[in-house]
């Protein structure tokens, strides 16, 4: 039989349109649990350190739950975000959106369906950048690959870091073992409102890639 080939069109689409979404998320569509459950088989496709597979998700429906762990992420995030919405962060209106745009996320974020925390074993030890590199690495890839796997299937979400700030309480709150897990993220999890997402206005890529040198443009 031939190799199944990839479209690469729609492969590009699904790439260039995966947006952060937060004011287009469906509070009120509930999200079946295969449906995440579908995200997690294909997001553990994706490669770790040594192949140590230590990823580990944390899944969230609970009412209540959700609201405690919005609470601790708004204690954290709202003077964050509320200096950036007003300009202190940058005087750059898309940047200014992004922070109102956060901000209202962070007002419904207990009325969002799912709460996915992507967690992964071991605490970053050891200095240098290698370290670092390596551990977050065996998940950043993973979480991609989850939410390349939402927006196939009409559901969006955005990686949001506040609630680290206070991970120890929201790992007594999920019963998460702070000493031996840590978290990487919080991710929001909804049907969208609209599928007609588009690719961002960003910058040349040949003004930031360099060729065998630092700054070689050419």
């Amino acid at each position: 039989m031939p190799e199944p080939t990839i479209d690469v069109a729609n492969a590009d689409l699904l790439l260039s349109t995966t947006r952060a979404v937060r004011k287009r998320l469906d509070l009120e569509r509930p999200v079946p649990r295969e449906v995440i459950l579908e995200c997690i088989r294909l997001a553990v496709q994706a490669p770790t350190a040594s192949n140590s597979q230590t990823w580990r998700w944390v899944v969230v429906t609970d009412a209540a739950k959700r609201a405690a762990h919005s609470d601790l992420n708004g204690a954290t995030a709202r003077p964050y975000l509320e200096a950036g919405a007003r300009g202190e962060m940058s005087p750059d209106r898309q940047t200014i959106r992004v922070y109102e745009s956060a901000l209202y996320l962070l007002d419904v974020l207990a009325r969002v369906p799912v709460h996915v925390i992507p967690c992964i074993e071991g605490r970053v030890g050891g200095p240098g950048n290698m370290s670092g590199a390596s551990f977050y690495g065996s998940i950043m890839q993973a979480v991609w690959s989850f939410t390349l796997g939402l927006r196939a299937r009409g559901l969006g979400t955005v990686w949001t870091t506040l609630h680290l700030q206070r991970e120890e309480e929201a790992a007594e709150l999920l019963d998460i073992p702070h000493d031996s897990v840590s978290q990487v993220a919080l991710l929001p999890v909804a049907y969208t409102l609209g599928t007609d997402f588009k690719p961002a206005r960003r910058g040349p890529v040949e003004e930031i890639t360099y060729w065998n040198t630092w700054g070689a443009t050419s």
